[in-house]
């Protein structure tokens, strides 16, 4: 019994810090996300461990001088340009970091048709922060993108 007496305040002490541990929400940038251009939706999904993009909405799908779905036309690998942009992958291998960060990814803009390294930071469940860089992230672009679903 007097054994007792120094185990139950050890379990009390343990439940209670245990309560405080951190729930690995990794998952929580998965859905659809508004670009901060606000011209595309990206739909951010997990396959494997790792994360990715793709383009699931255009403000301006179809080529207005052609009328024909818009394609990756200023991608810099010639072969690539009749390749449609809908359902593209646009980010690929992002890693979760912890905390509210995914890291060493890769996102492709189809605007300039050059890849750049990537990071996103959640800075609140409706809101992530996109950032393309070229080396080091401190040369980079932040764009702020806004939860759809």
């Amino acid at each position: 019994m007097k054994g007792l007496r120094y185990v139950l305040p050890l379990v009390a002490l343990f439940l209670g810090l245990t309560s405080f541990v951190s729930i690995d929400d990794s998952d929580a940038v998965v859905g659809t996300w508004l670009n901060g251009t606000k011209k595309g939706h990206v739909q951010i999904y997990k396959q494997g461990g790792t994360y990715f993009g793709k383009l699931v909405w255009l403000g301006q799908p179809t080529d207005p001088a052609t009328g024909k779905p818009r394609t990756d036309e200023n991608n810099t690998d010639q072969s690539k340009r009749s390749r449609p942009l809908m359902n593209m992958v646009l980010m690929y291998n992002f890693k979760f970091e912890g905390g509210n960060v995914w890291s060493d990814g890769k996102i492709y803009n189809p605007e300039d048709g050059k890849e750049y390294n990537c990071k996103m930071t959640l800075k609140d469940p409706n809101t992530l922060l996109v950032r393309g860089y070229v080396g080091v992230s401190l040369l980079g672009k932040t764009q702020t993108w806004t939860r759809i679903k």
